[in-house]
């Protein structure tokens, strides 16, 4: 049977107070950057496949790979490898139950955003 009162029911008090700690906002960035990767291979996927069947079907993909958009998301995309790739180093070493203290999680995890960050910005530095 349906609860008629389901709309009146008041949130748990624990959303009120609770604030996103930096390894669970880590654990969901990994999740995220994991599969926007997936994008970024079929936009990659999608250019080679184009390049091998037609020069019109070529321009038309290197013009959406080139465009603005296009270097927007190949740059984010960049990010998102680096910064799984950190990510998964930090896993490894939590695998070794090491870094587990919460301090040290805490800087394992100020590392992989500020790494990736920078991993990207050296490699459109270099690359460009």
């Amino acid at each position: 049977m349906a609860d008629v009162n389901r709309g009146n029911r008041p949130l748990s008090p624990h959303l009120s107070i609770y604030r996103p700690q930096l390894t669970s906002v880590t654990s969901i960035l990994t999740r995220i950057t994991g599969n926007a990767m997936i994008v970024a291979a079929l936009l990659i996927v999608w250019w080679f496949l184009a390049a091998a069947s037609s020069p019109e079907a070529y321009e038309r993909a290197n013009w959406w790979l080139t465009s603005v958009l296009g270097d927007l998301v190949m740059a984010l995309s960049l990010w998102g490898l680096w910064y799984h790739t950190l990510a998964g180093a930090r896993h490894l070493i939590w695998d070794n139950a090491k870094g587990l203290e919460l301090q040290v999680a805490e800087k394992l995890g100020w590392a992989v955003v500020i790494g990736s960050v920078v991993l990207t910005l050296l490699t459109l530095i270099i690359v460009a």
